[in-house]
């Protein structure tokens, strides 16, 4: 075939977007798994290769994400926003323990390939607070090279704090150092359709269809999740800030902000709509124009979801057990996780060996599950972003409207104290 037209052919799946992309990857790796299993075999190499690439690049980008944001924080509380931000952080808490409890009540496996299970399997809440203390401890760059991420992410905390109060010079170089990490990790997700067509080739050369059955399952609890939150969970949250029926607003946010980041995959792109729908709301500018940015990066209630039943499917895969310490400690780790959380797309994917390590697991299993994440990701990432969010303008107004409620019945009260003063008079 001419050289011309291989580019001809190739051009309109090169301009697609990733999403496409990746799902065309898919049902390539399908088909060619079902017709040419020997062929589907050795293209699985592609998958090795993605994973490898992200077994690489993420330790860096946890640690370097995690000391930028903190070392860069510069919030300042002005009206409403500490209550905004305690609703962000119950939500993404809140997000993880459902995704806790639909992981036990719909116990999903899915198919990962090793020689060794896992590194150190922990038998009990003490032998996983024990191996977490003995992790957090280790030498900074001997975690980064064998994806230690508990003690990546210390240390990242750690010089994140003391940058705070370094020269603007050097937190401007973290940055841009956080934003050159997250630049190589794009590149690497750029090549996720040909790693996905290898890991998929693989699978179901060597296990078949049922596999995909267990991304289906998968897929069905984290979305189920997801509406749980969106629905009951997150209106539950509201009603308790307005003492009023909270679905009108949830609703309202669900359809102006929840469809479009459905389709954009990106909170930060959606945030000018959430900043319009706050003027057409009449919020409190001085508020909403902190709490919206600052939402985009870690009010992450969706990306709490997909690390914590991602995580338990991996333990179940595994046989691991877990108790329910063990489980609530998941929750808080994958909230953390979630609150730093990359703007790239798969962010939270990236961010799953960490909690992973919870349970033992090792790196190279942890970034299978990462592949997994891609291969569903085509709807996981849209339902996430639109969680994700909507809840941004959810949360931003209930905290506004009791700010209003508390304020008007601070002025029933004082007409009240006035009206007795002057009858006494």
């Amino acid at each position: 075939m001419p050289k011309r037209a291989v580019i001809r052919f190739a051009m309109p799946f090169l301009q697609a977007s990733l999403v496409k992309q990746i799902l065309i990857g898919l049902v390539l790796g399908i088909v060619v798994a079902l017709f040419l299993p020997e062929v589907a075999q050795a293209c699985g190499f592609l998958g090795s290769i993605f994973i490898a690439a992200l077994k690489a690049v993420a330790p860096l980008l946890v640690f370097v994400l995690v000391m930028s944001a903190i070392a860069n924080q510069d919030i300042q509380t002005k009206a409403h926003v500490k209550s905004v931000l305690c609703l962000y952080l119950l939500g993404t808490f809140g997000a993880a323990l459902v995704a806790v409890a639909a992981s036990y009540l719909f116990p999903t496996t899915i198919h990962l390939v090793s020689s060794e299970a896992a590194s150190a399997i922990p038998e009990s809440l003490q032998d996983v607070i024990r191996n977490l203390i003995l992790s957090v401890v280790d030498n900074p760059i001997h975690a980064l090279s064998v994806g230690n991420y508990m003690a990546i992410l210390a240390w990242a905390t750690g010089l994140g704090i003391a940058l705070r109060h370094a020269a603007n010079a050097s937190r401007e170089f973290v940055a841009d150092l956080s934003r050159g990490v997250e630049f190589v990790v794009k590149v690497v997700i750029h090549f996720a359709p040909l790693g996905i067509f290898g890991v998929v080739c693989n699978v179901i050369a060597t296990t078949g269809l049922e596999a995909l059955l267990g991304y289906l399952q998968l897929l069905l609890v984290l979305i189920g999740s997801m509406l749980f939150v969106a629905l009951i969970f997150n209106p539950f949250l509201v009603w308790l800030y307005i003492r009023r029926n909270p679905y009108p607003l949830t609703l309202a946010t669900l359809r102006e902000s929840g469809v479009t980041a459905f389709f954009t995959r990106s909170s930060a792109a959606n945030i000018p709509v959430n900043m319009g729908m706050c003027r057409r709301l009449d919020l409190d500018e001085g508020t909403y124009s902190i709490t919206i940015p600052l939402g985009a990066t870690i009010n992450m209630a969706g990306a709490a979801i997909t690390i914590t039943v991602l995580t338990l499917a991996a333990a179940n895969s595994l046989s691991i057990e877990f108790q329910f310490g063990t489980a609530l400690l998941l929750s808080f780790v994958s909230a953390l996780c979630a609150c730093g959380a990359s703007g790239v797309p798969g962010g939270s994917l990236m961010l799953l060996p960490l909690a992973c390590g919870l349970f033992g697991i090792d790196q190279s299993i942890a970034m299978q599950v990462v592949a997994v994440g891609f291969i569903i990701g085509v709807l996981q990432d849209s339902a996430e972003t639109a969680l994700n969010s909507s809840s941004d303008v959810l949360f931003t107004a209930a905290a506004c409207l009791r700010a209003e409620r508390l304020e008007m019945e601070r002025v029933r009260k004082e007409e009240l104290i006035n009206k007795h003063l002057n009858q006494g008079d």
